[in-house]
């Protein structure tokens, strides 16, 4: 299984929903650990790691799109 970015779950580009969904994580605690990490490491290199993977990691596909039936027409028979 490959990391992608998060379609349906970024705040920026999808890099923390994605490393979440590909380590089995909330999306929560890796925005958390990433900002902490980010912080106690003088800032520069989370920053710079979070926007070399922007650029590396993939965007997952957008979700198929879903077709509802077409509605019930009583006044047509079906044989």
């Amino acid at each position: 299984m490959q990391a992608l970015r998060s379609h349906d779950d970024s705040r920026i580009a999808g890099v923390c929903g994605g490393l979440a969904k590909y380590l089995g994580w909330d999306s929560s605690r890796v925005r958390i650990v990433w900002v902490l990490a980010t912080i106690f490491s003088a800032a520069f290199p989370g920053v710079i790691l979070y926007l070399a993977l922007w650029y590396l990691m993939p965007e997952e596909p957008p979700p198929a799109p879903t077709f509802d039936p077409p509605p019930m027409q009583p006044w047509k028979k079906s044989f």
